[in-house]
């Protein structure tokens, strides 16, 4: 089978009109948080967002651990309408500068970060907010702190990049990495927006930069965590030909069935490998997966040359 036999090929081949989803974890995400919006304005009486409110956080939720996926959900809900400007901003940024970094780290790997990051900064804001003593009434809505990990990411990996900040100011990305951080701790004295939730971004940040540094892998350790044989593709129905039990005995014909068996697996771990780069990106890939596809390289080469 070649390359372009392979699954993840033919779904985007396939000629004419078709409904299909995003087909990047940014797509889902823009898809979900504006999906969420439009429903909030729908849902309850105007400006109060029902639905936002009960994906909400608040300060009461760290000593309720049946409600600790609070932590998660609140980035995925928004300031409800008419405050369209909290979703746009998210959503642009994450569109804009995202896209790069999920090409960069594959789908796989780009939204458990995402989804971490979110995390992360929820649970710093409920004990920075507890330790201050915040009411519990006061809640915590919105992605900007897993924007602000993503914009990050990308200023570390693309820093010499040219954006345009406002649509209209060229910058290099690094410059604009160090214009986030330092407006964020600007806003932690006080002097900025009382709505904003600047530590919020600043934990994004500070686990970007970690991540980055670090070299961290979440996906992989995810799947160091769960069953080998929990997602793993089945391989497809074979059908058994008993006339192949019968086969002449001699030499050639056993080496040559021995020969097929192994082909047969490099070719099953080739697919697992390809599946792998596909979801993750080349740089999730082992010392073990890259010396596979370059023996995998030199067989098709050798094959090529024989014909």
């Amino acid at each position: 089978m070649g390359i372009y036999d392979r699954d993840y090929y033919q779904q985007q081949q396939r000629p004419g009109l078709s409904l299909q989803g995003p087909s990047t974890a940014i797509g889902w995400l823009i898809a979900i948080n504006i999906a969420i919006f439009i429903i909030d304005g729908l849902v309850g009486p105007p400006h109060h967002g029902d639905v936002s409110h009960a994906l909400s956080l608040n300060t009461g939720v760290l000593t309720q651990p049946w409600l600790w996926w609070k932590f998660l959900t609140c980035g995925f809900a928004h300031a409800s309408y008419p405050y369209y400007q909290h979703i746009l901003f998210n959503m642009l940024g994450l569109f804009f500068l995202g896209r790069m970094v999920e090409q960069r780290y594959g789908r796989k790997e780009f939204l458990w970060f995402y989804m971490v990051t979110i995390v992360l900064g929820s649970v710093s804001w409920c004990v920075l907010n507890r330790i201050q003593g915040i009411p519990a009434n006061v809640s915590l809505v919105g992605a900007s702190g897993a924007i602000t990990g993503v914009v990050m990411l990308f200023a570390l990996n693309f820093p010499k990049q040219t954006i345009l900040l406002f649509f209209v100011i060229p910058m290099p990305a690094w410059v604009l990495g160090v214009m986030i951080v330092l407006f964020n701790i600007f806003g932690t004295t006080g002097a900025g927006e009382p709505n904003v939730a600047y530590g919020v971004h600043l934990a994004g940040a500070g686990f970007a930069l970690a991540y980055y540094q670090l070299r961290w892998n979440i996906s992989r350790k995810v799947d160091r965590w769960m069953p080998k044989d929990l997602f793993r593709r089945r391989p497809n129905l074979r059908v058994h030909d008993p006339g192949n039990d019968y086969a002449s005995n001699d030499g050639p014909s056993r080496a040559k069935l021995r020969q097929q068996a192994k082909d047969r697996r490099d070719e099953e771990e080739v697919d697992q490998i390809l599946a792998k780069i596909h979801n993750e990106g080349e740089d999730s890939l082992t010392r073990k997966e890259r010396r596979a596809m370059e023996s995998a390289a030199r067989r098709l080469r050798d094959r090529g040359r024989g014909e």
